[in-house]
């Protein structure tokens, strides 16, 4: 299988990603979110807002025993998403679901999943500036689906101790938690992401439980860089390189 004209091949760790010349691709944050999922052996996943599929690959590829369901609502990072599962060999563990995520309650019981996932779209519309590229545009704002709408389907579809997991701005993040804690999702744990020491936290990874008691755990952070444009060594060790190309 091989890229189209408009596609790259990229690489990480040991699987293989098609992506876009000039629409979306992945960025360090996909990498971030997925090491920072810790799930129970023999668990059922959902990704809201898969892309590329690229989250759920690598997840799938570090967890051998769970069984993942990404959905997009995008026709091209669906058709896209499906291709990398299959040069990857992960048909047999991960579904790509071409769909609305607004519309995931009216597919699946309450209670359906061990845990959820995402890398939500963080500007809300009319803020900041908007890209041209549809897909990037999607991506990063909330043109298709609200944080309160995504939220409220994680939980609606999350077991009881279900876990959602998610990587964010840190300027939303007390709406984030609000939301969450309307939902019956208690965050239990938060790490921010710092570019490097003494900059402000550019991003936060969260994970909160459905159903569950008050309590948070703040990791210790997590710096991106360590000399200039070069990753830290933690970064190097999520990558599985020791120069990252990325």
């Amino acid at each position: 299988m091989k890229p189209r004209a408009d596609e790259t091949l990229d690489s990480i760790r040991d699987i293989r990603i098609f992506q876009s010349k000039k629409g979306y691709r992945f960025s360090i944050d996909a990498v971030l979110l997925e090491q920072f999922i810790a799930t129970r052996r023999s668990s059922t996943g959902i990704e809201l807002g898969t892309g590329s599929g690229i989250v759920s690959i690598l997840l799938a590829n570090r967890l051998s025993d769970i069984q993942l369901t990404a959905v997009e609502l995008q026709k091209s990072l669906a058709d896209m998403a499906k291709r990398n599962v299959m040069i990857n060999d992960l048909g047999d563990r991960i579904e790509i679901l071409q769909h609305n995520i607004k519309e995931l309650k009216e597919m699946y019981s309450t209670n359906s999943f061990n845990f959820a996932y995402a890398n939500p779209p963080f500007r809300k519309p009319k803020t900041g500036r908007m890209s041209r590229d549809k897909e990037r545009a999607i991506a990063r704002h909330e043109i298709e689906i609200s944080l309160r709408e995504l939220v409220e389907t994680a939980s609606y579809l999350l077991k009881h101790s279900g876990r959602l997991y998610l990587i964010y701005h840190p300027f939303r993040l007390v709406e984030l938690v609000a939301l969450m804690k309307e939902f019956r999702l208690e965050p239990k744990r938060m790490r921010f992401v710092h570019s490097k020491k003494n900059d402000e936290a550019k991003m936060v990874l969260i994970e909160a439980a459905k159903g569950s008691g008050t309590w948070l755990k703040i990791e210790p952070p997590l710096y991106l860089y360590e000399r200039g444009r070069t990753y830290s060594n933690e970064v190097l060790g999520m990558l599985g390189k020791s120069q990252p190309d990325m």
